[in-house]
């Protein structure tokens, strides 16, 4: 099994969040019945051809377990490329690949394909969200249900892993962000195919959109039970 892709934050990132706030963390814990652990596009056609995408398994696996026991939500949100033969994203599918692999990727991502299930390892339960999104991000309205879903019970933050980090895990921590979300990406259970890409969309996040922890971190320190209502606050 491979290892998940370490992860440190460059010192000049550093230099630059503390100039700005004056401290690393932003926030300093997450009221877990507010709090949705959200892992993106661990679909079969994805993760079969990342290794780092397969190291990962084990850190949402965990994760997940734990935000379960300790009353926070787990949510799946699948890709969804294609329906009936036709793109649900012409724009991306016309321009951004080859005739070939639009109709690979469109047809992978098309419900009721083998490819669009959720990796065989993943620990899905059946009391979890299950939901689908069209575009990049997660947290567009109009081609994702996940919002609705968190709204219905009254989600203010959430936890982000999955594939890929600098794809569709960073762009729904933006967009979440920018939707007034408390965001916190997990550096050990989000992968990318190469270390460069991985690297670039923590570096970005941590800056002006959410914090960047560990599994271990957020377990032990930023999801915990017992913290009072309204806990979520800035930390300093």
């Amino acid at each position: 099994m491979p290892t998940p892709t370490p992860y440190e934050m460059p010192p000049y990132v550093i230099d630059r969040v503390m100039k700005k706030r004056g401290r690393l963390r932003v926030f300093d814990r997450f009221e877990p019945r507010e709090t949705a652990l959200v892992v993106i596009d661990m679909q079969k056609f994805y993760v079969s051809d990342v290794p780092p995408a397969v190291a990962i398994v084990p850190n949402i696996n965990r994760l997940a377990a734990t935000f379960r026991e300790r009353g926070a939500h787990v949510a799946w949100v699948k890709m969804t490329a294609g329906h009936n033969g036709k793109s649900l994203w012409p724009l991306y599918h016309d321009y951004f690949f080859s005739k070939e692999n639009a109709a690979r990727h469109r047809d992978n991502l098309t419900e009721g394909a083998e490819g669009y299930d959720l990796f065989a390892d993943l620990d899905v339960q059946p009391a979890d969200i299950i939901a689908v999104k069209s575009r990049f991000s997660a947290f567009l309205p109009s081609v994702s249900n996940l919002p609705e879903k968190l709204a219905a019970i009254a989600v203010k933050n959430v936890v982000i892993t999955g594939m890929l980090t600098n794809f569709c895990c960073e762009t729904s921590a933006r967009d979440a962000m920018m939707l007034d979300y408390r965001v916190a990406m997990v550096s050990d259970a989000n992968a990318a195919r190469f270390d460069e890409d991985h690297n670039i969309g923590f570096s970005t996040v941590f800056q002006s959109f959410g914090d960047v922890v560990t599994t271990a971190e957020a377990i032990d320190d930023l999801v915990l039970t017992g913290t009072a209502k309204g806990s979520v606050s800035a930390a300093g």
